[in-house]
């Protein structure tokens, strides 16, 4: 597959792509969807969820900084984008720390249609039943099979579920996509996962028929422009700058040239 196309798809489009988000990262993810070209908006109150759900491309939840408050209004959101038909991507930031946040990430999928589920290996591991910790929101050593892992979680929950690290993995119930681009410098910056679900976001919201492989463009693009910014760098505060910059400026010849996408 190519990604550039799902690339200009953003920015043709400009999806809004509503966040109920991490406040530790909650400027990166709006920044990183502006980047790209997407119109991101930030409204967590129970207030207003449901109506700016209704006027959004795509949801984007993250339980990195929940509350038990903070998921009522997720789940009011995803109600809401279930009723539009919009994609819900659901960022299970930290899943396997805590039973309280184990809770409330099933909660929020068994309240509404979830249709991607991104995180690393050991929280991925957790929402699909095994027996795994997380190390704060730091992935931990799994010893299953990460492909099998995905691929079941995919079918069971009628999805698509996405596993970040040095090779990520993005799988629905029939296809499998294997991104190899990025660079280690991305887990010295506070946020880069979470910016990983606003990218997604962004690329379903604006593709939504095929979500697996505008997951996977959307991560390859992401990661084609850290390798680009990792070059123009001397450590985390200057290569997260230059991160913005290479994704604003990425270019249909870096994409094609550098992306790592196999099945």
């Amino acid at each position: 597959m190519k990604a550039y196309p799902y690339l200009e798809a953003v920015r043709g489009k400009s999806p809004v792509v509503h966040h109920l988000t991490n406040w530790v990262t909650i400027y990166d993810c709006a920044q990183v969807v502006k980047s790209f070209g997407a119109s991101p908006v930030m409204a967590h109150a129970p207030e207003e969820a449901a109506d700016m759900a209704g006027i959004a491309s795509a949801l984007v939840l993250n339980i990195g900084t929940l509350t038990t408050e903070f998921v009522e209004s997720m789940k009011i959101a995803a109600k809401a984008a279930n009723n539009k038909g919009i994609p819900v991507v659901l960022d299970v930031c930290g899943a396997g720390a805590t039973p309280f946040r184990d809770r409330k990430s099933f909660e929020i999928l068994d309240s509404a249609k979830v249709d991607i589920i991104k995180g690393n290996s050991s929280e991925i591991a957790r929402i699909a039943g095994r027996d795994v910790r997380t190390r704060g929101v730091d992935a931990t050593e799994v010893s299953h099979d990460l492909r099998e892992i995905a691929s079941s979680l995919a079918k069971a929950r009628t999805c698509s579920v996405v596993i970040t690290g040095k090779e990520d993995i993005v799988a629905d119930a029939k296809a499998l996509y294997l991104v190899g681009n990025g660079h280690g410098m991305m887990s010295h910056v506070v946020g880069t996962g979470c910016m990983a679900a606003s990218v997604i976001g962004a690329f379903a919201g604006a593709s939504p028929d095929d979500l697996t492989a505008a997951a996977a463009a959307g991560l390859a693009c992401y990661e084609i422009a850290a390798e680009l910014a990792v070059t123009l760098s001397s450590g985390p505060a200057s290569f997260k700058s230059h991160l913005f910059d290479s994704i604003y400026r990425l270019e249909k010849k870096d994409v094609e040239a550098m992306q790592k996408i196999t099945t």
